[in-house]
């Protein structure tokens, strides 16, 4: 009798620690809008990685100041948009700290050259290219460029505004998919 009880408290105690652990580190989004099609699609659930960003409480890596490398160009991330929204914003990262970006009205230039992500039509919203991204900020765009509403409309998002990197789409069951 007391080893069932042991055995199960343990099993409750190792449950919980794992899903506070889960709890700290990943959180769920729902995709609303179409703004990252095809990536993407609307009512979708991507998890996401809220570990991944932590910051270094000190400067022991240098410029980087990130535990596990930083957002990098390519990201999907989740962030809380400089419009002051309360709904979290779902984009992939263009532009880095220090990166130029150009448009050109159908394509997109990361430091002189041409990307390669999804859409092919770029509008601009503004003649002010090429750009320079600022320290400690990225240049975020929608795959579903037509449609989205991202850094050609309000600027820079900056580095503390990002909640984390998308891990994988669970749901529905049909559409998972992981993102390295």
């Amino acid at each position: 009798m007391r080893s069932v009880l042991r055995d199960t408290g343990e099993t409750i105690i190792t449950a919980v620690v794992i899903f506070l652990a889960l709890q700290a580190t990943t959180q769920s989004f729902l995709i609303e809008g179409s703004s990252m099609e095809p990536t993407l699609i609307q009512d979708e659930r991507l998890l996401v990685n809220r570990f991944i960003y932590t910051q270094s409480p000190f400067n022991l890596f240098g410029d980087d100041h990130y535990l596990f490398g930083g957002p990098k160009r390519g990201d999907i991330v989740v962030f809380h948009p400089p419009t002051g929204s309360n709904t979290d914003f779902v984009k992939r990262i263009i532009g880095i700290p220090g990166d130029w970006i150009d448009l050109d009205g159908s394509s997109v230039y990361v430091n002189g050259e041409k990307t390669a992500w999804v859409d092919v039509s770029t509008a601009r919203r503004h003649d002010d290219y090429p750009v320079q991204v600022p320290d400690g900020e990225y240049f975020v765009m929608g795959d579903n460029r037509r449609v989205s509403v991202d850094s050609r409309n309000w600027g820079f998002v900056s580095g503390d505004a990002l909640v984390g990197r998308a891990w994988s789409v669970y749901w529905p069951i049909n559409e998972f998919q992981l993102y390295s």
